[in-house]
C-alpha cells in the first residue's frame, strides 16, 4: 500500500530536525453545501534542516519518529520568496 503524501506550507522551523507544516484542503459542508477551507498542522521530521518558514513542501507518512512526529519531508517544491 502506498504511503500517504500531502502538500503544505512550513509555518515553523524552530525545532532541530523538525518543522511544522500547515495543510489546507477544501471540504463541502454537509448541510449547506458550501465549500469550507480546513487547515491542519503536522509535525514533520526534516533530517537536513533544509526547509525554511514559508516554503511549499511535500510530506510523506512514516513510522513514528517521536511522540508527535510521524511524517517526513519528501521534497521542497518551492522556496519562500526572499528566503535563503
Amino acid at each position: 500500500m502506498p504511503r500517504k503524501q500531502k502538500t503544505g506550507i512550513v509555518v515553523s522551523d524552530k525545532m532541530q530536525k523538525g518543522i511544522v507544516v500547515e495543510v489546507t484542503r477544501m471540504k463541502q459542508h454537509p448541510l449547506y453545501k458550501k465549500y469550507v477551507r480546513i487547515r491542519k498542522k503536522f509535525m514533520v521530521h526534516d533530517e537536513e534542516n533544509s526547509a525554511g518558514e514559508g516554503d511549499f513542501v511535500r510530506i510523506e507518512e512514516s513510522r513514528p519518529i517521536s511522540k508527535h512526529k510521524c511524517w517526513v519531508l519528501k521534497e521542497i517544491i518551492r522556496k519562500a520568496p526572499g528566503g535563503a
